[in-house]
């Protein structure tokens, strides 16, 4: 616990700073935004109505800063995030839209997922509350937290959001096509994981609330 703890202090350092700025996000415009250009794939109110797309209301605002910055090209080089449809759409945010956007997201209300497969169910409360020992695979739950709500900056919350895109995220981790973690914390975890051990976590973690 004391080791997460202070990998935990240790990460944050290396994230955009967010949360210190006193800067005062223009949600008016935010909403235009959302309502104009994010609309079809996460909802107005960052809810997605479809399960591949992250839901986003009531996420970490430090968090979608974090990976709206990620998705962007910065002085020629290639984005620490690698997604052609995200890239495209933050190409024309400035940097306070991309915090507006974060705060307007999170100030959402959140409209959970719920878990669907209960067989699953059981397998992914192990794995989120103790981790599997013989694989070296920590609990979600050190970083995630208990309930899912995540630590802001590095650690999104997970609670009620598609077991669907939960699971996609972590496949993709474990074949390195994301790659925005630092010191590749979940690429190393979820390269430890089986495809049923994925399922079985994001269906738990869509039932968290």
């Amino acid at each position: 616990m004391i080791r997460t703890t202070v990998l935990a202090v240790l990460l944050a350092a290396s994230f955009p700073a967010f949360a210190t700025e006193q800067a005062k996000p223009d949600l008016s415009k935010a909403k235009e935004i959302a309502e104009g250009v994010c609309v079809a794939c996460h909802g107005a109110d960052g809810n997605s109505p479809v399960p591949a797309n992250p839901i986003l209301a009531g996420q970490i605002s430090e968090y979608l800063y974090k990976q709206l910055s990620n998705f962007k090209s910065v002085d020629g080089k290639p984005a620490l995030r690698d997604n052609a449809i995200m890239s495209g759409m933050v190409a024309a945010l400035t940097d306070e839209d991309m915090k507006s956007l974060s705060v307007y997201f999170a100030q959402q209300t959140l409209k959970p997922a719920v878990a669907k497969e209960e067989k699953l169910l059981a397998e992914g409360k192990t794995l989120w509350r103790m981790g599997d020992f013989e694989k070296g695979v920590p609990a979600c739950a050190g970083c995630h937290g208990p309930a899912g709500a995540g630590l802001p900056a590095q650690y999104p919350r997970l609670a009620g959001q598609y077991a669907e895109y939960t699971a996609n995220q972590l496949k993709t981790f474990r074949h390195h096509e994301r790659a925005n973690d630092s010191e590749k914390v979940m690429r190393t975890i979820a390269g430890k994981l089986s495809d049923h051990q994925i399922e079985a976590v994001a269906e738990y973690a869509a039932g968290l609330r």
